[in-house]
């Protein structure tokens, strides 16, 4: 398959803020793959080359690439900073590089998918002494043969920059559509892919034997599945009333949720985004593995203090995170797994089960790992009233949690879902809104005075899952340190695009705009009706979205968090009913 018509793809995406256009984008070009290819390009379109817990990257650094392009296109390394300097981009870079470049190879090899998936593969692959070397002259193979485009998007992908516009829901659409003529199949599809995290796989079972094929598979050990999400409540009276009257209580604890996969092949840890985590808690393992059965349970991690074991805050937990020093940072880091869910034991999975039936089995798992000061099963209560979820609550923040996880006795569990079958509670309104909201940034202004060369303000969006848009939600500009600015300007220069993505809506205008990537966590003091902010747009009254009134940075980015996983502009409406109704008024008095 010829590399141009996935370059052609590429571009005609990045021209558009058409969802409705990307999609169509995307069925074209299945429709001119073939089936045995539709794997790759399917990683390809998500930017990668396998799903994310194989952990494949291409390792490639700024440095090393411009090194690539000053080789393939005869200019001085010199000349291709100074391009780079220009466009901010090295995808554009090498584009604008070879566009002036002399004849290629004498004897050029096709550009094809085939050739640059290869290519990229042994790149990813390559190790030890003499690998960046190796690289280099793997990166420079394509560019030496590759159009001006073609090398564009080659180096947007080597630097992880495709910036296409699209989410994994909007592939799906596609897939469904180029393969089934029916949108509606995305459902199907959507399983498939949050019991195996593989879109790859599912687009080239949908391809090959046809949605039956699809709907067969099943939870794999070794496999993460995208977790079920929970939905937010103000009071514990709504929690009781969404859960028929009677719950499971956990303490909500502030870490960072992992699935556990444990079978005779070892052990292996997946962060909430599905990323490999293993190496980062190697303590943990140790633990896990006295556990005798080969199960995949789901848990939070948790720092404690080393002399009195309490619960340390998040940001302490995030010094464990690296690739050198792990041994230090076990002694310094101790961490604690706090059990919350079993989703598979020894070949079969018990996602079918009620949360109460999953309950007694994960005391069975946890009792037989016979390592009560590393591997607990999380704290939890039956309540029938109100009174009972706030005492639990109580004794949950007094332990260092930042409140109670709610669940319905009944429920079973959903990959990839989030709904009311889960609530968590963090604590009761009162004059400000006390609970925290991830926001994704969008856009940004540039600052001014002691902020000049650093963003003054950043444009924030709630997240709508039904229509997989980005709804702003507020502008914030308080909170953040000299350090803060610094880290932002510089960490979120890789997502800079040319205009509004086009999952964002908003009616704000930006200096900069940014792929929807990064959640930061934010308080405010209460959610007001707005005409220039989407997030819930008519929700409340027609016309109108709802946003933040002064909101505060809280110092907290949310690494562990993906876009999609940044509070839903349901939740605002939910939060903003409650506090008119703690405040008194009807949600025609307004704002």
């Amino acid at each position: 398959m010829d590399f141009s018509l996935l370059v052609e793809t590429f571009q005609q995406m990045g021209q558009t803020s058409s969802r409705i256009a990307l999609t169509d984008y995307l069925v074209a070009l299945f429709a001119k793959t073939p089936h045995d290819l539709i794997d790759k390009v399917t990683y390809l379109i998500q930017g990668k080359l396998y799903p994310d817990y194989e952990g494949i990257e291409l390792g490639l650094a700024d440095k090393m690439v411009m090194r690539a392009i000053a080789s393939s296109s005869g200019k001085s390394l010199t000349e291709v900073e100074r391009l780079y300097q220009k466009t901010g981009d090295l995808g554009d870079t090498a584009g604008e590089a070879m566009r002036s470049k002399g004849q290629s190879s004498l004897y050029p090899e096709p550009m094809t998918v085939e050739r640059v998936y290869s290519t990229f593969d042994k790149v990813a692959r390559t190790s030890g002494a003499g690998s960046q070397e190796q690289k280099l002259k793997l990166v420079s193979s394509l560019l030496n043969d590759a159009t001006s485009e073609e090398s564009r998007y080659i180096i947007k992908f080597v630097m992880g920059q495709l910036r296409l516009g699209i989410a994994d829901y909007t592939v799906l659409d596609a897939l469904a559509l180029a393969f089934t003529g029916d949108k509606s199949n995305r459902k199907v599809l959507e399983n498939a892919y949050n019991v195996s995290s593989d879109l790859g796989t599912a687009a080239r079972l949908l391809a090959a034997n046809g949605l039956e094929s699809v709907r067969s598979m099943q939870v794999t050990l070794f496999k993460p599945l995208r977790p079920m999400l929970a939905e937010r409540v103000i009071t514990a009276e709504e929690a009781l009333e969404r859960m028929e009257g009677r719950a499971g209580v956990e303490f909500k604890l502030d870490g960072e949720r992992v699935q556990i996969h444990k079978g005779r092949q070892g052990v292996e840890l997946f962060s909430r985004r599905l990323e490999r985590i293993t190496g980062h808690y190697p303590d943990l393992v140790d633990s896990v593995r006295m556990i005798k059965s080969d199960v995949i349970l789901e848990g939070e991690v948790v720092a404690v203090n080393a002399q009195t074991g309490e619960y340390l805050p998040f940001q302490e937990l995030m010094h464990r995170r690296r690739k050198h020093g792990v041994e230090e940072a076990m002694e310094n880091y101790p961490v604690v797994i706090n059990l919350f869910d079993i989703l598979y034991l020894d070949g079969q999975s018990k996602m079918h089960l009620t949360y109460l039936e999953r309950r007694k089995l994960l005391k069975k798992v946890v009792d037989s790992a016979k390592n009560k000061e590393k591997v607990r099963l999380i704290e939890q209560t039956i309540a029938e009233k109100p009174e009972e979820i706030e005492r639990f609550m109580t004794v949950a923040i007094e332990e260092g949690c930042e409140g109670v996880m709610i669940k319905q006795l009944s429920s079973v569990y959903r990959a990839g879902a989030r709904e009311y079958a889960w609530v968590k509670l963090k604590r009761e309104y009162r004059s400000d809104l006390a609970d925290t909201i991830d926001l994704v940034i969008i856009g940004a202004l540039h600052g001014r005075g002691r902020r000049t060369g650093k963003y003054g303000a950043l444009l924030l969006a709630a997240y709508d899952p039904k229509s997989d848009m980005f709804q702003s939600a507020t502008k914030v500009g308080t909170g953040f340190t000299d350090e803060h600015l610094e880290q932002f300007y510089n960490n979120l220069e890789k997502h800079v695009i040319p205009h509004r993505h086009a999952r964002v809506e908003t009616g704000m205008e930006m200096d900069v705009w940014f792929e929807p990537a990064v959640v930061i966590e934010v308080i405010a003091s209460e959610i007001t009706l707005s005409p220039s902010h989407p997030a819930a747009k008519n929700s409340v009254r027609e016309g109108f979205g709802l946003a933040l009134r002064f909101p505060k940075f809280t110092g907290k980015v949310r690494d562990d968090k993906n876009a999609e996983d940044a509070t839903a502009s349901e939740e605002l409406v939910s939060m903003y009913r409650k506090q008119l109704k703690v405040a008194g008024k009807s949600e025609d008095a307004g704002n």
